[in-house]
């Protein structure tokens, strides 16, 4: 064997590092252009020790259906036990409100209250002529607590979400 031959390993090797510490300080980005095109692009990155800002996560604008749990808060209440219904939060500042009471179907809605998008008001009302009313604080748009009155006196401490 020749020496030729051993040393064309070691050369592609030294070719290799070379473009792997040349591409080491930037990344390869696909771009559509608006005809549908795909071309590549490279971007630097910054110089080791400086903050990377990260994007802040993506928020969900579709609507999202969470379960109702009203607990009774007084002795009006106590005989009907837990009810459930569901609210559709609509991520708009607005949702629709719906609960089975007594046998009686009751629709509504909830709005977030002007000037704070965390507190709200939810009023639903049924064709017998049953009515509700809660105000409610959400932790996240997924989860929240709060009050509600029936018409016949009942009152219920609501939780919203999983």
């Amino acid at each position: 064997m020749s020496k030729r031959t051993h040393a064309m390993p070691w050369r592609n090797i030294a070719v290799l590092a070379v473009a792997v510490a040349s591409g080491a300080g930037c990344y390869v980005v696909p771009t559509t252009a608006p005809d549908g095109t795909v071309y590549y692009s490279h971007y630097p990155l910054p110089p080791v020790g400086t903050p990377i800002a990260v994007p802040p996560p993506a928020t969900s604008t579709a609507p999202a259906t969470l379960p109702v749990k009203l607990y009774p808060s007084n002795d009006q209440a106590s005989h009907t036990g837990i009810v459930s219904g569901s609210v559709t939060n609509m991520m708009t500042g607005k949702g629709r409100f719906v609960v089975n009471y007594l046998g009686e179907v009751l629709g509504g809605e909830a709005t977030r209250v002007s000037n704070d998008e965390r507190r709200g008001v939810a009023s639903a009302f049924s064709p017998g002529g049953m009515y509700m009313s809660c105000e409610y604080q959400m932790n996240t748009p997924y989860q929240g607590a709060g009050t509600c009155s029936f018409a016949n006196g009942a009152r219920y401490q609501m939780h919203i979400g999983n």
